[in-house]
């Protein structure tokens, strides 16, 4: 245990880095960097033909260039070395300043992770800096067409052709393909083994003859899904991650990552429920949200937020203390989506009639239909409450 002057060094270290932390985010955040997102235009995917506005470049470089996209990632594969404290730090003095989030991908949340434990040291090297400097957008290519929830039951044929593999498949539900550069996938590559066996991990450039996406459209006009398709699509031998036959370990590895995700989704997107509830209502003589029964279900909201953000604080934690995640990603991909779903109701509450606007500045309608998509995205609800029951509540199967 450390003793108190261990202690008081370590919370001094802490308060000159905030300074130093916040000195240099006023210094360097862009005023347009500091309002709050209206939708999906303002979040920065980066990659290869990403069309950046001058702010959200110039914060994406500044922040590259410190590492602080992925704080926590070694300082060789682009990251800024920071331990959990401080990086807490940087995200504390973040959120004071309302800085925007520099650069979201699924490169950050999913393949980032998977690579720093299964990668070799080349791979990271090749792969790493670049998502952090937001210079390649991925896609994760999963599930397909009779192989959903049951991921594992993938047909996607991965065939070793001596100095390369060559891939010819279908991939669903594979989010912003269409836009994506690169994609990781889960390719079958020995069909006599069981149907956990022989599965391969394996990332894919996109820019090549045997690569199509089709998106799938919604009802919104808007579609973030696609279809690949694989065509006899080349995969380069030394971008396979971890052992050949092997990749159901990588693949189990990530998914927990993006159940995290989706659970956290919703929250960087739009503007606060509060806010846009004072904004469509306005407020009492007292400076109160002037409807109180939605003033009770805002901050019950908000409470319940605050309470789903530390309990993810804390399984992050003992997942790098080497405890792992297992069941508990599945808790939190399930109450994250519900808390979603919550938010985007209350909004729509707010809004009344004015909610039902479609193209409106806030597009309140298509986030509240969006939000259902978190319901089936990386496991269903129903999925996700079958491993609660049975892995963390230990109840006798039906």
């Amino acid at each position: 245990m450390l003793d108190k002057v261990d202690k008081g060094e370590i919370m001094s270290d802490l308060e000159a880095f905030r300074e130093e932390v916040r000195g240099w985010l006023e210094a360097n955040c862009p005023e347009e960097m500091r309002q709050p997102m209206q939708g999906e235009d303002d979040v920065v995917w980066g990659g290869r033909n990403f069309k950046f506005t001058e702010p959200q470049k110039l914060w994406l470089d500044r922040m590259a260039e410190k590492g602080w996209t992925v704080p926590e990632w070694p300082t060789e594969y682009g990251g800024g070395g920071l331990d959990k404290a401080h990086a807490k730090v940087l995200r504390d003095e973040m959120k004071r300043l309302k800085a925007r989030v520099p650069l979201q991908s699924f490169g950050i949340w999913m393949l980032g992770p998977a690579l720093l434990k299964y990668g070799t040291h080349e791979q990271k090297l090749e792969h790493l800096p670049r998502i952090a400097r937001g210079e390649i957008r991925w896609a994760q290519g999963y599930s397909e067409p009779n192989a959903g929830s049951d991921l594992a039951a993938l047909m996607t044929k991965c065939e070793d052709k001596g100095d390369h593999y060559l891939i010819n498949g279908q991939k669903i539900w594979t989010s912003y393909a269409d836009q994506a550069d690169w994609i990781f996938a889960l390719v079958r590559t020995d069909f006599a083994a069981k149907k956990h066996e022989g599965i391969s991990f394996i990332l894919v450039d996109m820019d090549q003859p045997g690569v199509t996406t089709k998106p799938i459209k919604l009802i919104s006009g808007k579609s973030p899904f696609c279809e690949t398709f694989f065509d006899d699509a080349r995969a380069e031998k030394h971008n396979l991650i971890g052992e050949k036959n092997k990749g159901w370990s990588v693949a189990k590895y990530l998914l927990t990552h993006e159940r995290e995700m989706i659970g956290g989704m919703g929250s960087n997107v739009m503007r606060p429920a509060g806010d846009v509830a004072v904004q469509m209502i306005g407020k009492d003589e007292q400076g109160r949200l002037a409807d109180p029964f939605l003033r009770t279900d805002v901050v019950r909201l908000e409470i319940d937020g605050l309470a789903f953000m530390s309990t993810m604080e804390r399984v992050a934690d003992e997942a790098k203390a080497g405890q792992g995640t297992g069941a508990n990603s599945s808790m939190l991909k399930y109450y994250g989506t519900e808390l979603n779903k919550r938010r985007m109701e209350l909004m729509m509450d707010s809004a009344g009639q004015d909610g039902l606007e479609w193209g409106s500045d806030d597009d309140v309608a298509a986030h509240w239909l969006r939000s259902k998509g978190n319901s089936i995205e990386g496991g269903t609800s129903e999925v996700q409450l079958n491993i609660i029951s049975k892995r963390i509540l230990e109840m006798p199967s039906a």
